[in-house]
């Protein structure tokens, strides 16, 4: 039998996580309602504590464990948000944690998670190499390893975001999530389909290393090489055993879209001058998709605003138009 996520699970996990996660803002996107002709929403996670969704997971994950469990401390391999989620969690527990990253992590997600007290190594070129020192730490150390997407815990944790949306905004057409290992869109999507069968959930990417969108078009978990992109959270691959986020996307999300670093870079720069809102590239995939003209709203629209993690020298340079990527065909 296949691994499953309830939508029991994301309803213990709200319980669970409510007095340690804010329950974030939906706002009106006044400029991109205005450019759409249809009311845009914005669910402001980059506003959460630690500057992303990943937060809500990786509290549940950690609250999950038994007492011996968090005695043997935690682990994982991270494209940095999951790592500070998991370092904020662990800390607040009580509990060691060791996150395992790639070399492509940029070096502000790393200081951020030495900050919060959690041991920082740089391990390889990719979140697999990472995960082979996350792999070593279980075996050889006794650590927990929760992994930064296809866990249930994780997965619940997320949904709550979908729970909040459709809480504050109930006749959506479409939710546009960021998609990458699937962990967020997997929970999003298995709430607002749950509620509201008729809300299309689409994922949003990068071209560069759209691992998720890959193994879709294979039918199964294959291989992607990791790329150096502005949306580096959405790297990595999906895991070629993945037990839960393969299928659930496979089976809840609507439709995938993928962007040029360019439209990624005119997100950013949009939530800053439109929204006045600093996000990461992950977090302006939804507005990249409006934008570039790749997803037209029929109907009102959510999009998942998922972290505020970037590098400000990579911001600043996107915001005055000198950044490479904005030198990329249109």
């Amino acid at each position: 039998m296949a691994a499953m996520v309830t939508m029991a699970d994301v309803l213990a996990a709200r319980r669970r996580i409510r007095p340690l996660v804010h329950r974030t803002a939906l706002t009106e996107s006044l400029s991109l309602s205005k450019a759409s002709g249809q009311t845009i929403l914005l669910k402001n996670e980059q506003q959460q504590l630690t500057g992303s969704f990943k937060l809500r997971g990786a509290t549940n994950a950690v609250l999950s464990l038994s007492v011996d469990e968090r005695g043997h401390g935690v682990a994982a391999a991270s494209t940095g948000n999951h790592g500070r989620a998991l370092s904020h969690a662990a800390k607040a527990a009580g509990t060691r944690a060791v996150i395992c990253m790639s070399s492509l992590v940029p070096s502000n997600k790393v200081e951020a998670i030495k900050a919060l007290g959690a041991e920082a190594r740089i391990v390889g070129k990719s979140q697999d190499e990472a995960q082979v020192e996350v792999d070593r730490l279980v075996t050889e150390e006794g650590l927990i390893d929760i992994p930064p997407f296809d866990k249930a815990e994780v997965i619940a944790g997320q949904g709550t975001i979908g729970l909040e949306i459709l809480e504050d905004a109930p006749e959506l057409d479409a939710v546009l999530v960021p998609l990458s290992g699937g962990g967020l869109i997997a929970g999003v999507a298995l709430a607002i389909k749950t509620v509201s069968p008729n809300t299309r959930v689409i994922g949003v990417c990068m071209e560069r290393g759209a691992a998720m969108v890959a193994c879709l078009a294979a039918g199964k978990p294959v291989e992607v090489e990791e790329l150096e992109t502005l949306a580096d959270s959405l790297g990595g691959g999906i895991g070629l055993s993945n037990r839960y986020t393969f299928s659930m996307v496979r089976d809840l999300v609507d439709e995938t879209i993928v962007l040029t670093e360019r439209e990624i870079a005119e997100a950013i720069a949009h939530g800053y001058a439109e929204e006045r809102e600093v996000l990461e590239g992950a977090a302006a995939v939804g507005i990249g998709a409006i934008l570039s003209g790749k997803f037209v709203p029929r109907g009102p629209t959510a999009l998942v605003l998922s972290g505020k993690n970037i590098d400000m020298g990579v911001h600043a340079q996107i915001v005055a138009g000198t950044h490479k990527a904005l030198r990329e065909a249109a």
